[in-house]
């Protein structure tokens, strides 16, 4: 961590999570808990919950959950200092300046990072304006760029010498160990290092707080590759940032466009369309579709239901293009999120389209923007040769599976409306397959997740890992329940690794009188691990009316976890006296009777 534990644990205890999010997301009590709108995704029902007794959050919808830092770092797109930082201006803190050495390290390697970057952005930029950029400077203006956009986007040129920028940053007394985590450069033991980017212009990569965090370069010539884009480094995560978007954050188009490249955005943007972004020479995710959602919610009236910007996919007309637009369309109906998709034909990209055929025409596509799901369908149709009754049969029972994707039935039933007219289909017959299929799919009407679920790896689903987590949830609902537990569980008895630390810190809390769950996230640094926290202390215990019912539950719980306690695979072989231990323990408690009396 950038500051000590105990400095973290002041600034979340001095920020209760109620006050804190409420300022973010209308909230409504229910019971002991809050509930709204999940700002992580779109939705109509609230199932955003808030406890305060937990100091935590959990989304039931899209499996979002910490505490009150992870809340600022997901909505407001911060590191964990800037949002400890945030967090302690509002509680009217100063954090101390020492910090820890390896906190001093880490943040002062981030800032020279971002040093390297800027300093290697003004570089290129100068480059590009003198006579050994010429050639650059030519592509850009043959592209039809004017030296407003050039200057707007901050482009470059790297030139044709493989070790220039390599001494001019040297020249700037950046250390070798800086430059080689930079991304900038490539490094070989019997070679040194020598630049990555080399005859290329050169597109800077800015985060949203303007800042060069990477760079892409397109080759001069016929090159491989043709487009090289800096690596993963301690300031750049290609996954969550998205080009243009430090401009895009901004616009007043009631839409935002997701196109595929930097050429694209920058046409796009010269012409008059400062909305539009692109990923980052990778395909479009999840983390993508977050940022996108964040920058695309209007703002409503409390109590209103979120609205969205339309967002419009302008990917290449090509095949390549189409099951590009067909992955990011589903990648933004995980998130919530529905999409249009702008026809780009007879052009294969956004650029090529402009210089065609202009702004206003281009105005006139993003008004007719083909409805997502029946781009999809149009897709799949070319699949099924539909003048064959059995295949159209076929394409049609295909369909309706898709339609399962819908959650809420009167959006179900428009789309199934619209099929059934454009594919010459009876609304009953295509209803009756819908009801087949939900059949077949178990009867249930499946609307995708962005979090693992039935089967997938890392899922509370996942039988070894359920009753882990409900015993979890149990002593964090209700921690009298762990005198009880105590007795016959030990942290070392959860098999999961995950649930075994997070078992080992909540029991040592409630040994000496600290219990503290929200403290228990703050432990862990990545982000999977504090959802999966956040959904086992969260996890429905269900009704149960009787003490002798509870009793029952808690006793099944706990023989569910010592029985998987005997089967870990991952303790040495000659822990034979263990296993013995724990052959005896769990005979025990099968003997023993739970009494909750009136603790509970």
């Amino acid at each position: 961590m950038y500051y000590p534990d105990e400095i973290v644990e002041e600034v979340r205890q001095r920020n209760d999570i109620v006050d804190v999010i409420s300022s973010y997301v209308r909230l409504n009590k229910k019971g002991s808990n809050y509930f709204g709108l999940c700002p992580f995704h779109n939705e109509k029902t609230g199932s955003f919950s808030v406890t305060p007794s937990k100091q935590m959050y959990y989304c039931f919808g899209c499996g979002k959950g910490g505490n009150v830092i992870t809340f600022i770092q997901d909505y407001e797109n911060m590191t964990f200092t800037e949002a400890v930082r945030m967090l302690a201006d509002r509680a009217g803190m100063t954090l101390p300046e020492t910090r820890s050495d390896e906190a001093r390290e880490r943040e002062n390697k981030r800032a020279q990072l971002l040093a390297v970057n800027r300093e290697a952005g003004k570089y290129y930029y100068a480059q590009l304006r003198s006579p050994a950029g010429e050639r650059g400077l030519e592509y850009f203006r043959k592209r039809g760029l004017s030296d407003e956009t050039m200057q707007r986007f901050g482009l470059g040129f790297a030139r044709s010498s493989r070790d220039e920028t390599f001494r001019y940053l040297k020249s700037k007394g950046f250390s070798d160990e800086v430059l080689r985590e930079s991304g900038l450069f490539n490094h070989r033991e019997n070679q040194g290092m020598t630049d990555k980017f080399w005859n290329r212009v050169i597109f800077p990569i800015m985060d949203t707080g303007q800042r060069i965090i990477g760079f892409g370069g397109r080759v001069m010539g016929d090159g491989e590759p043709k487009y090289l884009n800096s690596p993963e480094t301690p300031v750049f995560d290609k996954s969550r940032n998205l080009y243009g978007l430090n401009i895009a954050k901004s616009t007043k188009a009631k839409n935002m466009i997701i196109c595929e490249g930097y050429m694209d955005v920058i046409a796009l943007h010269q012409a008059g369309f400062d909305q539009a972004v692109a990923s980052l020479g990778t395909a479009f995710t999840s983390g993508h579709a977050n940022l996108i959602a964040r920058y695309a919610k209007e703002n409503v009236r409390p109590g209103e239901i979120a609205r969205y910007k339309d967002i419009l996919l302008c990917y290449d007309s090509d095949g390549a293009g189409v099951e590009a637009a067909k992955r990011a369309l589903t990648t933004l109906r995980t998130a919530g999120l529905s999409a249009k998709v702008i026809d780009m034909k007879p052009y294969k990209d956004p650029d090529e389209f402009i210089k065609n055929l202009g702004a206003e025409e281009f105005a006139k596509r993003i008004e007719n923007a083909e409805n997502g799901f029946m781009y999809e369908i149009r897709q799949l149709e070319s699949e099924y040769d539909l003048k064959d009754p059995s295949k159209k049969s076929r394409f049609i029972t295909d369909v309706a599976t898709r339609l399962l994707r819908f959650e809420d039935p009167v959006e179900r039933d428009g789309y199934a409306g619209n099929i059934a007219y454009k594919y010459d289909v009876s609304p009953d017959s295509l209803n009756e397959v819908i009801r087949k299929q939900a059949v077949e799919m178990g009867g249930i009407t499946i609307a995708p997740k962005p979090m693992p679920t039935r089967g997938e790896k890392g899922s509370l689903d996942d039988a070894t890992r359920l009753p882990q987590s409900r015993l979890l949830s149990w002593i964090c609902d209700a921690p009298e329940v762990y005198g009880i537990v105590s007795r016959y569980i030990s942290a070392d008895d959860f098999s999961d690794p995950l649930y075994r630390k997070v078992a080992t810190i909540l029991f040592d809390q409630l040994d000496n009188d600290r219990f503290d769950p929200a403290n228990v996230v703050s432990m862990f640094t990545e982000e999977e691990e504090q959802r999966q926290i956040a959904e086992a202390f969260h996890q429905n215990i269900g009704h149960l009316e009787s003490v002798q019912m509870r009793e029952n539950a808690l006793k099944d719980l706990m023989l569910n976890v010592k029985r998987l306690s005997l089967m870990r695979d991952d303790r040495k072989d000659n822990d034979f006296n263990r296993i013995i231990t724990i052959r005896k323990e769990l005979e025990e408690l099968e003997r023993a009777h739970i009494s909750l009396g009136d603790n509970e």
